[in-house]
Protein backbone atom coordinates (compact mmCIF):
# COMPACT_ATOMS: atom_id res chain seq x y z
CA UNK A 1 0.00 0.00 0.00
CA UNK A 2 2.81 2.71 0.51
CA UNK A 3 4.37 1.99 -2.41
CA UNK A 4 1.18 2.44 -4.50
CA UNK A 5 0.21 5.63 -2.30
CA UNK A 6 3.66 6.98 -2.88
CA UNK A 7 3.15 6.35 -6.62
CA UNK A 8 0.10 8.47 -6.61
CA UNK A 9 1.69 11.42 -4.54
CA UNK A 10 4.46 11.44 -7.47
CA UNK A 11 1.76 11.23 -9.89
CA UNK A 12 -0.63 13.92 -8.48
CA UNK A 13 2.43 16.15 -8.01
CA UNK A 14 3.55 15.77 -11.37
CA UNK A 15 0.03 16.29 -12.97
CA UNK A 16 -1.47 19.40 -10.50
CA UNK A 17 -0.29 22.40 -8.76
CA UNK A 18 -0.04 21.33 -5.04
CA UNK A 19 0.55 23.86 -2.80
CA UNK A 20 -0.11 22.23 0.53
CA UNK A 21 0.03 19.13 2.17
CA UNK A 22 -4.09 19.50 2.92
CA UNK A 23 -4.72 19.48 -0.46
CA UNK A 24 -2.54 16.60 -1.24
CA UNK A 25 -4.25 14.93 1.57
CA UNK A 26 -7.48 15.86 0.34
CA UNK A 27 -5.94 14.37 -3.48
CA UNK A 28 -4.88 11.07 -2.33
CA UNK A 29 -8.65 10.69 -0.23
CA UNK A 30 -10.22 11.22 -3.78
CA UNK A 31 -8.15 8.61 -5.41
CA UNK A 32 -9.15 6.07 -2.48
CA UNK A 33 -6.76 6.51 0.14
CA UNK A 34 -6.75 7.16 3.93
CA UNK A 35 -4.03 8.80 4.65
CA UNK A 36 -3.07 11.24 8.02
CA UNK A 37 -0.89 14.31 7.64
CA UNK A 38 1.99 12.47 9.60
CA UNK A 39 1.77 9.62 6.91
CA UNK A 40 1.60 12.31 3.86
CA UNK A 41 4.60 14.06 5.40
CA UNK A 42 6.61 10.90 5.96
CA UNK A 43 6.28 10.26 2.66
CA UNK A 44 6.99 13.78 1.28
CA UNK A 45 10.62 13.01 3.41
CA UNK A 46 11.20 9.90 1.95
CA UNK A 47 10.22 10.83 -1.74
CA UNK A 48 12.66 13.70 -1.01
CA UNK A 49 9.67 15.88 -2.77
CA UNK A 50 10.44 19.91 -2.36
CA UNK A 51 8.15 22.79 -1.94
CA UNK A 52 9.51 25.49 -4.57
CA UNK A 53 8.33 28.70 -5.23
CA UNK A 54 6.82 29.69 -8.54
CA UNK A 55 5.89 32.80 -10.23
CA UNK A 56 2.21 31.81 -8.48
CA UNK A 57 3.12 31.02 -5.65
CA UNK A 58 4.10 27.59 -4.52
CA UNK A 59 4.38 23.77 -5.07
CA UNK A 60 5.73 20.82 -4.35
CA UNK A 61 7.99 18.85 -6.88
CA UNK A 62 9.91 15.51 -7.09
CA UNK A 63 13.91 15.59 -7.24
CA UNK A 64 12.99 13.96 -10.20
CA UNK A 65 10.45 15.87 -11.61
CA UNK A 66 11.04 17.15 -15.31
CA UNK A 67 11.04 20.78 -14.33
CA UNK A 68 13.28 20.45 -11.77
CA UNK A 69 15.39 18.80 -13.44
CA UNK A 70 15.33 22.00 -15.86
CA UNK A 71 17.44 23.84 -14.08
CA UNK A 72 17.76 27.40 -13.38
CA UNK A 73 19.85 27.72 -16.66
CA UNK A 74 17.01 26.92 -18.56
CA UNK A 75 14.28 28.28 -16.49
CA UNK A 76 15.91 31.82 -17.26
CA UNK A 77 15.98 30.98 -20.70
CA UNK A 78 12.10 30.44 -21.12
CA UNK A 79 11.59 32.90 -18.87
CA UNK A 80 13.50 35.65 -21.07
CA UNK A 81 12.78 34.00 -24.43
CA UNK A 82 9.05 33.09 -24.83
CA UNK A 83 6.52 35.77 -25.81
CA UNK A 84 3.34 33.78 -25.78
CA UNK A 85 2.60 30.17 -26.62
CA UNK A 86 -1.10 28.61 -28.15
CA UNK A 87 -2.09 25.47 -29.54
CA UNK A 88 -3.64 24.00 -33.07
CA UNK A 89 -5.34 20.55 -32.75
CA UNK A 90 -1.74 18.66 -31.38
CA UNK A 91 0.41 21.23 -32.09
CA UNK A 92 1.51 24.29 -29.78
CA UNK A 93 3.48 26.91 -30.81
CA UNK A 94 5.48 28.87 -28.70
CA UNK A 95 6.02 32.24 -30.20
CA UNK A 96 10.03 33.94 -29.34
CA UNK A 97 12.11 36.75 -29.36
CA UNK A 98 14.24 37.14 -32.63
CA UNK A 99 16.78 34.52 -32.10
CA UNK A 100 16.04 32.64 -28.99
CA UNK A 101 13.87 29.94 -30.65
CA UNK A 102 16.82 27.99 -30.44
CA UNK A 103 17.72 27.93 -26.84
CA UNK A 104 14.42 27.89 -25.42
CA UNK A 105 13.54 24.37 -27.63
CA UNK A 106 16.66 23.23 -25.87
CA UNK A 107 15.09 23.91 -22.84
CA UNK A 108 11.92 22.33 -23.97
CA UNK A 109 13.55 19.51 -24.95
CA UNK A 110 15.18 19.07 -21.89
CA UNK A 111 11.88 18.58 -19.91
CA UNK A 112 11.45 15.07 -21.55
CA UNK A 113 7.66 14.52 -21.10
CA UNK A 114 6.46 11.36 -22.16
CA UNK A 115 3.50 13.86 -23.75
CA UNK A 116 5.79 15.95 -26.39
CA UNK A 117 6.68 13.63 -29.63
CA UNK A 118 9.04 16.31 -31.01
CA UNK A 119 10.44 19.75 -31.40
CA UNK A 120 11.19 22.12 -33.89
CA UNK A 121 12.75 25.59 -33.85
CA UNK A 122 13.16 28.33 -36.51
CA UNK A 123 14.35 31.70 -35.64
CA UNK A 124 11.59 33.13 -33.29
CA UNK A 125 9.01 30.05 -32.99
CA UNK A 126 9.36 26.68 -31.92
CA UNK A 127 6.44 23.92 -33.03
CA UNK A 128 6.29 21.45 -30.18
CA UNK A 129 4.49 18.10 -31.76
CA UNK A 130 2.14 16.77 -28.48
CA UNK A 131 0.01 13.07 -28.57
CA UNK A 132 -3.49 14.60 -29.15
CA UNK A 133 -4.88 18.27 -28.64
CA UNK A 134 -5.91 17.37 -24.64
CA UNK A 135 -2.00 17.35 -24.59
CA UNK A 136 -1.15 20.00 -26.05
CA UNK A 137 -4.33 21.89 -24.19
CA UNK A 138 -2.46 21.37 -20.78
CA UNK A 139 1.48 21.78 -22.16
CA UNK A 140 -0.06 25.26 -23.56
CA UNK A 141 -1.80 26.22 -19.76
CA UNK A 142 1.45 24.52 -17.79
CA UNK A 143 3.80 26.52 -20.34
CA UNK A 144 1.72 29.78 -20.00
CA UNK A 145 1.67 29.49 -15.82
CA UNK A 146 5.47 28.66 -15.31
CA UNK A 147 7.10 30.30 -17.89
CA UNK A 148 5.19 33.34 -19.31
Amino acid sequence: MKKERQEAILKLISEEVIETQEELIKKLCEKGFDVTQATVSRDIRELRISKVQTNTGYRYFSNDNAETKLGNKYLEILKQSVKNVDFAGNIAVVKCYTGTANAACAAVDSIHTADIVGTLAGDDTIFVLLKNEDTAKDFVEKFRKYYI
